[in-house]
């Protein structure tokens, strides 16, 4: 039994809603688990904190996949792109167009407060932006929250000025201005670049020795000779010690070095929700932090509970991505038409 609430019970004008399965996140698999779900004849809506495809809407503005557009189909749905390498702008279109098709129940801007109850009768709390709570009772609960949402902080001073980003969305804000990108992977290399190229004074730091040979292939020369010929500064084997109003401090192999700041954009990756994980009684394993899960069904340790994306993970987020998280949602259907033979559609 999952703790919860300290209630079950519904409190006094608080709606409740009854299903077989209630996915909890979104994005691309989320969704791939409720279309799934609903060809099993199941009745499954999903609840998001944020709206639909939230993690994609952060991205860049102009970011381009790694991928093809193929790779990033669910539902057996087409992805039709005019470009070799689709853009966020398509694939939030071709999401948003996926949920329609299928009519999926989507409540958006929900943020779940509290889960309790067991297989077969969780009760799940959630609270809407407008602080209004609402009550779901589900047979089934599938966890698909990605990992966007929480940033690796730096934990150093100054970190929370307002000056300080942890997602990178569009340069135009940042013309004329001295802007620190800390990172050595796709999301530093990426913001450098597009901040540079719309007039920004763009400093690079990263604590290790050169940028990270896994940087997109495309990318990887392009910041490279950006660093070579000095239109980005960068600095490396360095990292931030404080963070000021005016400046940021770094410590470097050449000694300490202030720099002259406006905005800083720390892309120093993000990690899942491992508390949210932890209070649903899901286990971790190892120091990447695995769930328990049974990799034929992804049912975790707690019965009647999945998880499908990245997640599934733990911490080595760079094993599942759309292209194949998607389909998790398939795996975990089939088991759930095995149990759940009389469904509450029905």
């Amino acid at each position: 039994m999952i703790p919860g609430h300290l209630s079950d019970s519904p409190e006094a004008g608080e709606p409740t809603e009854q299903f077989d399965v209630l996915v909890v996140g979104a994005g691309p698999t989320g969704l791939a688990c409720a279309i799934e779900v609903q060809r099993a004849g199941l009745r499954a809506a999903l609840v998001d904190k944020g709206c639909l495809c939230n993690s994609l809407f952060h991205y860049p503005s102009n970011m381009t996949f790694f991928t093809t557009s193929e790779l990033l189909e669910i539902g057996d749905i087409p992805f039709p792109s005019t470009n070799a390498k689709p853009t966020r702008s398509e694939a939030l279109e071709y999401y948003r167009k996926v949920a329609q098709h299928f009519r999926l129940d989507l409540r958006q801007y929900e943020t779940v407060e509290s889960v309790g109850g067991r297989d077969g009768e969780f009760v799940v709390r959630v609270r809407n932006r407008f602080g209004q709570p609402g009550r779901y009772l589900t047979r089934k609960l599938i966890v698909a929250t990605g990992y966007y949402d929480l940033p690796n902080y730096l934990h150093a001073p100054g970190e929370d000025l307002p000056k300080v980003l942890h997602y990178y969305r569009d340069p135009h804000p940042y013309y004329d201005q001295d802007v620190l990108v800390i990172g050595g992977k796709n999301s530093a290399a990426i913001a450098a670049l597009d901040l540079w190229r719309h007039g920004a004074r763009v400093t690079l730091v990263h604590r290790e020795a050169a940028m990270h040979a896994h940087v997109k292939y495309w990318i990887l020369p392009d910041i490279n000779n950006r660093i070579k010929s000095g239109e980005v500064t960068a600095y490396f084997s360095s990292s931030v010690t404080s963070i000021h109003e005016d400046r940021v401090e770094l410590v470097t192999p050449q000694g300490p070095v202030h720099v002259k700041n406006h905005y800083v954009f720390a892309m120093t990756g993000y990690r899942p929700d491992f508390e949210f994980l932890q209070s649903l009684g899901v286990r971790l394993q190892g120091e990447d932090r695995l769930p328990v899960v049974d990799p034929q069904t992804l049912e975790s340790n707690v019965p009647g509970l999945y998880l499908a994306g990245v997640i599934v993970a733990g911490s080595r987020t760079n094993e599942i991505f759309i292209e194949n998280g998607r389909f998790h949602g398939g795996q975990i259907a089939r088991d759930l038409a095995s149990r759940l033979t009389a469904p509450l559609s029905a």
